[in-house]
């Protein structure tokens, strides 16, 4: 028999069909949320037009449908949304958006313009909700620093709301909603989108931090217990009502081990230190149970917890979900911290280890990872140590560290894949996300599969590739050393170079960066030729990501290398040349920051405002302050002598019957001159 399609459009209603057991359900805030966002969407997909009179789309509860699955039954009149719980129902009206408008899990971060119609025809037909791969998905806004003062619309509550909405769409479950006074700030509108909270490594069961309710006292658990504990209730407290995996654990304050703030020689073993992490955990654990009925666990093996956990020094119940975390650079390695690299397998030994992993396409180590721009290694790679992810059992919880989405888009998209059990590619990836993006543009798709081959290469292991931290903080850090007069081998850089003389150091980056800046500059001109291919819309996007990761490299890089070239002037004593190479350094920093601002368009206006992390500008600034240093060494008292070398005729440059004859020139000034003369 003849079926009529189902005719979509503005005036399509989402009813909600109220059971007295789904009322909960149904009203719920995530469900409501993803009504809005759904309606939102309508009236960007659709023109106005006639009512064609009956054609809902129908929410119905149904507790013999799984968790987060749903089932969509189109017929000719209605669009049953079938669901069990309030995750379904906003998977499946977010599918209903993707597969049906056309709206893509990244459009708003892509810039994704709808073309608006009178009313989609759908045939009658069965949509059952994909089966995950993992069982928590979720990621982390972790190092948050654009996203945090970027107002989207006007408000900083918006930036966010889109970011969670943006996790929906990709089908995760679970997020960190920030860092510190963030995750915790936010934590509320993560939770009325449905989504579950769990908690930074740092941060057991989401508590605030101890240095900052207290102070005055010294984070030490034998010296604080109680005050420790109070904390704990508190945070406790807070979440007991919303969807909660609560991460137990005792690691330190901020970032580090917890025996770094202790000098009592307590904790001067690795048994010692295990043991004290395991009665916590333990305690922590007994607390949440009080409290809340069938409470999900996870501990996180980060850094030196892994190390302690791989030499069986903790001791965890079996059904704390274990979270293994990579090297910050994708590896399932614990990660380097300082000068220490200590790459012990980050994978659980056992496939009945109920075990999750906690991964970046973003890091921040202060040395050569990436904040601004994407994972500096490929989707091959990526695809590879997910594969034995997978393949180890570690798939009860992925968190990603995903900062600020933007400068990320591309990876997530793989991990999205990743966690729908995908098989990925550099060459299918490529093609597949500009197919979404880009109407299959070939050229931006070769160049996002090449995007790894420019990386600069550090070291000998496959996932030592560089971010923008190389250029930025490194240089930052040895500007540092010579303005307070210390020329000898900067420890801070010994991860890279080794113990060697500082000029050595500075041939090893060298060496680094004149072995890619070729392939960069060929990178960055292919893509200058097609941006200049694309329709406008599609540019902005391009200039704003791709591209704009490609120049940031590009011209950090090229600022590094001029740099080094500065500081082995500036050792050698020759101090004109140093203050001139390092003021060209100077500029290619500025350069980029400005290429980076220049990006920021529409909605993304201000994006990269707070730059603070790999702080680009303050890089220039600092060289501009070691350009202060070396003119104190190289120019006289009065500072007229390079002046005077500059700008006199050779036959002028000794008479001084007047000093100056112009006002003394700064730094700046000095160097503009010197451009022009060299």
């Amino acid at each position: 028999m003849f079926k009529k399609n189902f005719i979509f459009d503005i005036h399509t209603k989402i009813i909600k069909k109220q059971q007295e057991e789904s009322t909960f359900v149904l009203s719920s805030c995530a469900v409501s949320n993803v009504i809005s966002i759904l309606e939102r969407d309508m009236k960007e997909a659709f023109l106005d037009s006639f009512d064609v009179g009956e054609n809902e789309i129908q929410l119905i509860y149904d507790s013999a449908i799984k968790e987060e699955a749903y089932r969509l039954e189109v017929t000719e009149s209605k669009i049953k949304v079938v669901a069990s719980d309030e995750l379904g129902f906003a998977y499946a009206l977010l599918e209903i958006s993707r597969r049906f408008l056309g709206k893509q899990p990244f459009g708003f971060w892509m810039n994704q313009k709808l073309t608006p119609k009178r009313f989609i025809e759908i045939e009658p037909q069965v949509i059952s909700s994909p089966d995950y791969a993992v069982r928590f998905r979720g990621w982390f806004f972790n190092d948050e620093v654009l996203l945090s003062h970027w107002n989207y619309q006007g408000d900083n509550e918006n930036s966010f709301r889109m970011a969670y909405e943006t996790l929906l769409r990709c089908g995760g479950n679970m997020v960190i909603p920030g860092t510190d006074l963030m995750g915790i700030k936010m934590r509320k509108l993560a939770a009325d989108m449905g989504l579950y909270i769990t908690h930074h490594h740092a941060e057991p069961l989401g508590a605030e931090m101890f240095a900052r309710a207290y102070p005055n006292e010294r984070p030490n658990y034998k010296e604080n217990k109680e005050l420790f504990l109070k904390l704990w209730e508190e945070a406790i407290d807070a979440q007991k009502d919303q969807k909660t995996i609560y991460a137990l654990g005792f690691r330190g304050q901020g970032d580090c081990p917890f025996w770094s703030n202790d000098d009592s020689g307590d904790f001067d073993t690795d048994e010692k230190r295990g043991a004290l992490i395991s009665e916590l955990i333990r305690l922590q654990r007994k607390m949440v149970e009080k409290k809340v009925k069938h409470p999900i666990f996870c501990t996180n093996l980060y850094g030196e917890i892994m190390e302690l956990y791989d030499k069986g020094c903790l001791d965890l119940d079996e059904d704390i979900i274990k979270i293994y975390a990579d090297n910050g650079f994708g590896k399932m390695v614990t990660r380097r911290r300082d000068n220490h690299l200590g790459r012990v397998k980050a994978l659980p030994k056992n496939k009945k280890d109920y075990s999750g992993i906690y991964y970046h396409v973003s890091f921040y180590d202060l040395q050569a990872a990436n904040h601004l721009t994407m994972l500096p290694n490929s989707v091959d790679f990526l695809n590879r140590e997910l594969d034995e992810v997978l393949e180890t059992g570690a798939n009860k919880y992925w968190l990603i560290n995903c900062s600020n989405v933007l400068p990320h888009v591309y990876y997530l998209d793989a991990v999205r894949r990743k966690w729908l059990g995908e098989k990925i590619s550099d060459e299918e990836h490529s093609r597949t996300f500009t197919q979404t993006y880009y109407a299959g543009n070939e050229k931006v798709a070769g160049l996002y599969a090449k995007h790894a081959d420019i990386m600069p290469v550090y070291g000998p292991n496959e996932d030592e590739h560089a971010g923008e931290q190389f250029y930025t903080e490194n240089a930052r850090i040895v500007a540092w050393h010579l303005i307070r007069g210390e020329q000898q081998n900067i420890k801070e850089l010994n991860w890279c170079t080794k113990e060697i003389p500082l000029d050595k150091q500075m041939d090893c980056f060298a060496d680094i960066l004149i072995s890619v800046l070729g392939k960069m500059e060929e990178y960055v001109r292919k893509c200058e030729e097609v941006s200049g291919e694309l329709e406008e819309e599609q540019k902005k996007c391009f200039r704003s990501t791709l591209y704009l990761d490609a120049q940031i490299h590009m011209h950090c890089a090229k600022g590094m290398l001029l740099f080094t070239e500065g500081v082995k002037e500036y050792l050698e004593k020759n101090y004109m040349q140093a203050f001139y190479k390092l003021g060209m350094a100077a500029k290619q920093y500025e350069t980029a920051n400005q290429v980076m601002r220049n990006s920021e368009y529409g909605a993304f206006e201000g994006f990269f405002e707070n730059d603070c992390f790999a702080d680009i500008k303050h890089t220039a600034y600092m060289i501009r302050k070691l350009m202060g240093t070396v003119r104190e060494y190289g120019d006289n008292i009065r500072h007229d002598s390079w002046y005077r070398e500059l700008l006199y005729k050779p036959e002028d440059r000794q008479i001084f019957t007047q000093l100056v004859l112009d006002n003394h020139m700064t730094d700046e000034e000095l160097w503009n001159v010197m451009e022009e003369s060299l």
